[in-house]
């Protein structure tokens, strides 16, 4: 794990404040990275440096703020990276958030606002990178999608939507990288102790008299119990470390209990047999 070190390798990683991005860069730090943690707030960097401080690895970490949405805040914030540091070796895009709700209720400014960091604003900090990346010929770029990113489920359209679309546009981004030395990786989680879902969960409204309240009602109470038992995170940003320190990396990289099974028989069943799958498993809140 001394090789990032060694050779001065810097990461990026959007999204630090929380979730999976916090021990995914404290996971890069122990690595050897120098991590630059981007979050928007500059309030929420105390929880991290004091965790990376008891990983003993304070040093090597280094905020940075900007929202992902905000092009030029970005453009910045990857300039004075690149003027001080020299290099970003690997981006790690993981800055994102779910939009709970069906899809007939979502209004358009909700889908909207979770495509804007979902999706574009995980453009917008790859296009801002890729130049760099390019002229030295090498480079890792880590999207993290999810198992929503290979399957849908009922009340998380937007948040599926914007996953698949950051599934497509890393495919098409991996095939024209590849001649220029830099590899593209998608990590497809699964269910995981953060606070994601707690949010989305939050932001749902069922108005008075809707089709879908008792749906509604019962898919909340049903995540909820699936989060007590939710596994820790690191152990995404355990595997995050490894796809960087991986010369050539593969692409699709599935984390998590049943994660991977549920991508395969996506991918592989016909959709008669899977729908009849997914909706039995529904069956007991849908």
């Amino acid at each position: 794990m001394a090789i990032a070190e060694e050779n001065g390798k810097v990461a990026l990683v959007t999204g630090s404040s929380g979730g999976i991005g916090r021990p995914a860069a404290i996971a890069l730090a122990e690595a050897g990275f120098r991590v630059i943690a981007a979050m928007r707030s500059p309030d929420k960097r105390h929880a991290l440096m004091e965790k990376a401080d008891a990983a003993g690895v304070g040093g090597r970490i280094e905020a940075a703020f900007f929202d992902v949405a905000d092009e030029a805040a970005v453009k910045a914030a990857i300039d004075d990276v690149l003027t001080r540091r020299g290099r970003i070796d690997c981006l790690v895009n993981n800055a994102g958030f779910a939009v709970g709700g069906f899809a007939e209720e979502l209004s358009p400014a909700e889908w909207r606002s979770q495509f804007d960091t979902n999706v574009f604003g995980l453009v917008t900090v790859t296009r801002a990178v890729l130049p760099h990346m390019r002229e030295r010929g090498s480079g890792h770029i880590i999207n993290i999608s999810s198992v929503s990113g290979a399957a849908g489920f009922p009340g998380l359209a937007a948040y599926c939507a914007s996953k698949f679309a950051v599934e497509g546009f890393s495919e098409s981004l991996r095939l024209e990288m590849l001649p220029y030395g830099v590899y593209v990786s998608v990590v497809e989680p699964g269910a995981y102790k953060t606070d994601i879902w707690q949010k989305a969960l939050d932001a749902v409204r069922v108005e008075p008299g809707s089709a879908y309240a008792g749906k509604a009602q019962r898919y909340k109470a049903k995540i909820a119990a699936e989060m007590e038992n939710a596994r820790d995170p690191a152990e995404v940003a355990r595997l995050i470390a490894r796809i960087a320190l991986t010369p050539k990396p593969g692409f699709r990289y599935a984390s998590g209990k049943g994660t991977g099974a549920i991508i395969l028989l996506k991918r592989w069943l016909p959709w008669p047999l899977w729908e009849r799958l997914a909706m039995s498993g529904m069956k007991r809140y849908y």
